[in-house]
């Protein structure tokens, strides 16, 4: 029986920059180092392996095929927004409330898509 998801991955040109980029900005912390991975883990105890990339790729959009973005979640959305604009972080529109969500997206350094959420209702 699967229990739950314990990691995703993101293959990164640079592994140490986009650690950085997770533990500084965001506030996760490293959690595991290996020769070539690093696991950073936020605070709910969800974790991001960030492992060397074989080469370069497009810059993926919000509906292209496959994995498209990583929801990140907050209890006070308009602060952590304020927080990440004050760090640098462009948004790729304005944050807006959608069937009572609160939601924002933006990417990382190698242009992951991140999404911000602050749900009304937890999903069943």
């Amino acid at each position: 029986m699967i229990h739950g998801i314990e990691h995703a991955a993101i293959a990164a040109q640079d592994v140490e920059r986009l650690a950085a980029f997770y533990v500084e900005t965001l506030g996760f912390k490293i959690n595991y180092r290996g020769k070539t991975a690093i696991f950073v883990k936020a605070g709910d105890g969800s974790m991001i392996e960030i492992i060397p990339a074989d080469g370069e790729s497009a810059e993926p959009t919000v509906k292209t095929p496959g994995l498209r973005h990583l929801a990140l979640t907050v209890t006070d959305f308009e602060a952590e927004c304020e927080r990440l604009t004050a760090a640098g972080v462009a948004f790729l529109e304005p944050p807006l409330i959608k069937g009572g969500n609160k939601v924002v997206f933006f990417r990382d350094p190698d242009g992951n898509i991140l999404h911000l959420l602050e749900r009304s209702q937890p999903l069943p």
